[in-house]
């Protein structure tokens, strides 16, 4: 999955597909967990690629993609690689009918999202021996597992930073970038949001805020950033009920509550541009964005990694690599994971795309914190997690911005918020 609240517009319909299309899905086809997460690892085998591997991509055709796949094939004088594009808005319900009719491609590129999901429905192949969980961020790998295997490997990586901007910043009287504390932040955004309309004339609020889709991509981490968690994997129960979710609560609250971000689901990041906002969390393609959409701005904007209180903590999000169960080619398939997956391809992906590489190998090969706004991501990446690995996340991310939205429009309080959670997720279940 991508993070994001501007491009994941496209993956509303996709990511809003609840687990029980996939459970209705697998009950025509493939049996249910059989076997899921008991697998033995695939191999792959010596020598080069042959025949022909079908792959489907997320989204619009990939150019940089097609020039890998091109290299490979150079490499590989007996193998063709095939890449099908399909739109992420179809992409979930494409890969769970052909999942469930036994017609899947070799592999595909799988938002991380939905691996746990699919993993559970038998359609992967465990992830070979050969590619080592210590290559990757510890939070990306993670995006692969499904109780306790891994069932694919990381290619995308994806996480959010702070982007501020300097020009209105430093008329608050900030020196640098904002605390990197999150009581610190507080009392910078403060400090902000008393020079719109005054020393910031077309300043409005000191920071943009999400709120409802995808809002729990920001307001997970604030948990983990205060030591706690929302489920515990081992004895497979919720925790929204715990002192560090109520802390987290409050302070997702605190922002709009004073005043210091909009409720009305504005465009942060064009409001970003416009000087609306001075201060706003997103992933690394806005960084992109501005500098095409306003390239004025350039050397205005800087990035921070997020605040956090007791430790840093952030979201894993993105996109792996998956070989089905069905593959008709997978050693090939697998040998065309592990080309895209070295960190100089990795490297060169990153710069075509703009996308974050998952390999800390892979920033180095490529030189990618040259780029200042970058490094930002680069330790955040250090310490994102991946959300629970169960089948029913979907539903439980959606009763997350569900509370979340009533708790901005102060349509409930932290303690009705926190029962709320508790509750339905607890009804809601891990699924399989």
């Amino acid at each position: 999955m991508r993070t994001s609240t501007r491009h994941t517009v496209r993956t509303v319909q996709a990511l809003c597909v609840t687990v029980t299309a996939a459970l209705v899905a697998t009950g025509c086809g493939r049996s249910a967990d059989s076997g899921a997460g008991k697998d033995a690892p695939a191999e792959i085998g010596s020598g080069k690629a042959t025949g022909k591997v079908v792959m489907w991509s997320m989204g619009d055709t990939d150019p940089a993609l097609v020039s890998l796949a091109k290299k490979f094939e150079q490499q590989n004088p007996d193998v063709d690689v095939q890449i099908t594009a399909v739109p992420w808005a179809s992409a979930h319900d494409k890969l769970t009918t052909a999942i469930a009719g036994g017609n899947t491609p070799d592999m595909s590129v799988v938002g991380s999202t939905w691996m746990a999901e699919m993993a559970a429905m038998n359609a992967f192949q465990a992830t070979p021996t050969s590619f080592k969980s210590s290559d990757f961020y510890p939070g990306q790998w993670d995006t692969t597992k499904y109780k306790n295997t891994s069932y694919g490997v990381p290619f995308i990586a994806d996480t959010t930073a702070v982007y501020y901007r300097t020009d209105i910043t430093a008329k608050a009287g900030i020196k640098g970038s904002p605390a990197s504390d999150r009581d610190g932040y507080l009392k910078d955004l403060k400090a902000i949001q008393a020079t719109a309309g005054k020393q910031n004339p077309k300043l409005r609020y000191a920071t943009g805020m999400v709120i409802g889709f995808n809002s729990w991509i920001f307001w997970v981490p604030m948990v983990w950033q205060q030591g706690g968690d929302i489920y515990n994997a081992k004895t497979k129960k919720f925790t929204f009920d715990t002192p560090e979710v109520a802390k987290a609560l409050e302070y997702y609250a605190s922002v709009p509550q004073q005043s210091l971000a909009p409720t009305d689901k504005s465009d942060n990041v064009q409001a970003f541009q416009d000087g609306l906002i001075a201060t706003y969390q997103e992933a690394a393609w806005a960084g992109g964005a501005f500098h095409k959409d306003s390239p004025k701005l350039d050397g205005e904007w800087k990035t921070m990694p997020v605040p956090y209180s007791k430790q840093p903590a952030g979201f894993a999000g993105g996109s792996d690599l998956a070989v089905f169960k069905e593959a008709k080619n997978s050693k090939a398939a697998w040998k065309f994971a592990q080309f895209l997956t070295e960190p100089a391809n990795l490297a060169a992906y990153s710069k075509a795309t703009g996308v974050l590489p998952p390999a800390p190998a892979a920033w180095s090969e490529g030189k990618l914190t040259e780029d200042e706004s970058k490094k930002a991501f680069e330790e955040q990446l250090k310490v994102s997690k991946a959300p629970p690995a169960i089948t029913t996340w979907q539903q439980i991310a959606d009763a997350i911005d569900s509370e979340l939205e009533k708790l901005a429009y102060g349509k409930a309080t932290v303690v009705q918020a926190q029962q709320a959670l508790q509750s339905k997720a607890t009804s809601i279940g891990t699924g399989r």
